[in-house]
């Protein structure tokens, strides 16, 4: 029997449909809601029947098919042959449209078409595009993630580049060509102007180039790299610019492009997040029907993906397990777990605590070191200039094996070990640049004698403290580059030709290194932080940055096919999106407040940089302001006022409170949307089991039609059994 048959009933029996319909689980539920809010308003309209639920359904179809015929011919749900004759349909209604009407239909198309001919264009030519895509051929999506997130990052270092070299460096490139170019605002030259040139004399010895190449001293320090460098103004024939306004706005602006790029591309990763961690047996059902990544084509990546897969299922199945677990703890075993997590986390602090001490006290001795300006062997001068990056390297490589160890007698879940230790990592990573920031500004700062710091900081030692201190972070992305590719050559790839060739337990139990996206990510922002850090005191670090992910493209990607495999604890490409970015914010949060506090509160140096007729770099602004129009001046003074900031607060807070019931409210639509999904497959049973004792009754009785037995196929049911089968 066909269901419209045994559902929709002829003619002379219209009455009965909605008898059946008004059976069905989702209306009795809609009647059962609105039983409160349908009797208070009964007393005032008068009784009257409510319109059934299945006349409604039924009428609210008309306009979704209506709202159809408006989408393009190809995406609707028919044949070719409707297809062309909705088409000469919509010929003909085109054709009765005026010459303008006509004319801007074909604007709009030729407009939507050029715009996905520019967007197939610049996927063209996007960076890396055939090597990323080989990439996530043989390893899948997870690896992916970390490659594309490689590739923002050298987009971003060169974007900020572009900023610091048009605003910065490009017009003092030019009036360098003028002669008396650069004027110097300052009326009274005193002892804190004096910046003696520290450049080698005379013969200089090869791997002394070497020393200033890799720390950034010598021939280096009086070239564009440093900050000591750029002069307070030039003027030109034809006008005046203001470098130190160019400057301080070009490091405002690329923090501020920095934070709006990351979190627009966070805001997708963030809402699949929120998605796939809503539900459990929604995540199960992922992982079961839609998990397998059918971007991979090589079969060690494949059988990988299986093991992961299996992986995450038993993780989860681990993770219920442990909150069962959790939940059926007695006391005194929470009491156990509890003193045993919080000497732990002690024990953390204090490795934490003496790493940082560490960074401290190497710090301190490079500088004093440094200081003396006494010659020694070339290696040994080497180390005593790298010795703040080595120490914190050591720091990096050996606190995340310790966090490993410790975890494991934590007792948390799988995941949230995963997620715990990396938290753990980061803080290390980018407090560790923050202890030798302080470390640094101590020495800056300090003074044996107190007429040594008359100008604001210790001018015999440091007379140009930003270009030192961009020099610490110029010799960290030097490190860090050296690390990556020593670690490259002389690490990964033995240990795969020993594996490869020499096999016995040892060996097979180490295996090949293992590509772990979290760590190498971490490894990525901590780079980026000294960047954001070290771009106001050294304004080429963005293009060092940018040259060196790209050589860390290469290596990584050769070492992933070379030398490394996937990791077996797998960090889904999912969520590894908002992970890695929100990560990164954390980062750019850091690296925001030295240099806020540089630019906001530390004196600027006297004797080098184009600051140093100011009390500190944010002093530039009011002056500015001070030469403007009355009428400007007085507006912009009103936006800076606290009037305005009170009013601009309370409008970000209603503002935000507006997207959270907004948030609110779509969160509820979403919940009745399923409840109402639900609902529908209910409804669907509903009418198929009526459907079935109807087939039944149909065979069993053959006596109420006519004494013949019909067939089941056009069987008709009478109003009143159905009433008797409800």
């Amino acid at each position: 029997m066909d269901a419209s048959d045994a559902v929709f009933f002829p003619d002379r029996h219209a009455p009965a449909a909605p008898l059946l319909l008004e059976q069905l689980p989702s209306y009795q539920s809609l009647l059962y809601r609105r039983k409160s809010s349908s009797s208070t308003r009964r007393r005032g309209s008068g009784r009257g029947r409510q319109p059934s639920i299945s006349s409604v359904k039924w009428a609210e179809q008309k306009p979704v098919h209506s709202g159809e015929e408006l989408r393009p011919v190809r995406e609707l749900p028919m044949s070719m042959q409707e297809k062309r004759r909705e088409q000469q349909q919509r010929l003909q209604q085109g054709g009765a449209l005026s010459g303008w009407g006509v004319w801007s239909v074909s604007v709009r198309r030729s407009l939507k078409r050029m715009k996905e001919d520019g967007a197939e264009a610049l996927a063209a030519l996007q960076l890396w595009r055939a090597d990323i895509h080989l990439i996530e051929g043989m390893f899948g999506t997870g690896i992916l993630s970390y490659f594309s997130f490689l590739r923002f990052v050298v987009l971003l270092n060169f974007v900020m580049f572009l900023l610091m070299f048009v605003f910065v460096m490009l017009p003092m490139i030019i009036s360098s060509r003028t002669a008396h170019n650069t004027t110097d605002s300052r009326t009274n030259v005193s002892e804190c102007s004096v910046y003696p040139d520290t450049s080698r004399q005379g013969l200089v010895v090869f791997h002394e180039h070497i020393t200033d190449l890799l720390s950034g001293t010598g021939f280096l320090e009086r070239t564009y790299l440093f900050y000591g460098f750029y002069k307070p103004e030039f003027i030109h024939p034809r006008f005046t610019y203001n470098l130190p306004l160019a400057y301080l706005l070009s490091t405002i602006c690329y923090l501020l492009l920095s934070l709006v790029w990351i979190v627009k591309r966070s805001a997708s990763g963030f809402k699949r997040k929120l998605v796939q961690d809503e539900d459990r047996f929604q995540s199960f059902c992922n992982k079961v029907f839609a998990g397998w990544d059918s971007c991979i084509s090589n079969e060690t990546a494949a059988r990988l993906k299986r093991s992961s897969l299996l992986y995450e299922l038993k993780t989860d199945l681990e993770e219920e397990r442990i909150k069962r677990k959790m939940a059926s703890r007695t006391r005194s075993e929470k009491l156990r777990i509890y003193s045993l997590r919080t000497a732990l986390n002690l024990f953390v602090i204090a490795a934490l605590g003496t790493c940082f001490y560490c960074i401290y006290r190497a710090t301190v001795f490079s500088q004093r070191k440094q200081a003396e300006a006494q010659k020694s062997m070339f290696l040994l001068e080497l180390v005593v200039e790298y010795l703040p990056s080595i120490v914190i390297t050591l720091a990096n490589f050996i606190t995340p094996l310790i966090f490993n160890i410790i975890i494991a007698f934590e007792d948390y879940s799988p995941a949230f070990e995963i997620r715990f230790t990396l938290m753990r990592c980061v803080f290390m990573r980018l407090a560790s640049i923050g202890v030798l920031l302080f470390s640094l500004w101590v020495q800056i700062t300090s003074c044996k004698q107190p007429e040594d710091c008359h100008c604001g900081y210790n001018h015999q030692v440091y007379p140009c403290w930003e270009t030192h201190v961009g020099q610490e972070m110029y010799k960290l992305v030097i490190f860090d580059l050296l690390i990556v590719a020593a670690v490259t050559v002389f690490v990964e790839f033995p240990r795969k030709m020993v594996v490869q060739h020499w096999r016995c337990g040892v060996t097979q139990w180490l295996g090949q290194q293992e590509f772990s996206v979290p760590q190498n990510v971490l490894e990525m922002v901590y780079g980026q932080t000294i960047c954001w850090i070290g771009a106001f005191y050294c304004p080429l670090l963005p293009a060092i940055n940018t040259v060196k992910y790209v050589l860390v493209f290469y290596l990584k990607k050769v070492s992933l096919v070379t030398n490394c495999r996937p990791s077996t604890r797998p960090f889904r490409a999912s969520s590894s999106t908002f992970f890695f970015l929100a990560v990164l914010l954390i980062g750019l949060a850091l690296a925001c407040v030295p240099v806020i506090v540089s630019i906001a509160e530390i004196p600027a140096s006297r004797a080098c940089g184009p600051f140093v007729s100011f009390q500190s770099s944010w002093q530039v602004f009011p002056q500015v302001i001070s030469q403007l129009h009355p009428g400007l001046r007085s507006f912009l003074l009103a936006l800076a006022s606290e009037a305005c900031a009170v009013s601009f607060f309370v409008i970000t807070c209603l503002g935000m409170f507006y997207v959270i019931a907004l948030a609110g409210a779509h969160k509820r639509v979403i919940e009745q949307l399923r409840d109402q999904l639900a609902m529908e497959g209910r409804d669907k049973r509903f009418l198929i089991q009526k459907l079935c004792q109807a087939q039944q009754v149909c065979v069993r009785s053959p006596q109420r039609f006519g004494g013949k037995r019909r067939n089941a196929g056009v069987c008709v049911q009478e109003p009143a059994l159905l009433e008797t089968q409800a």
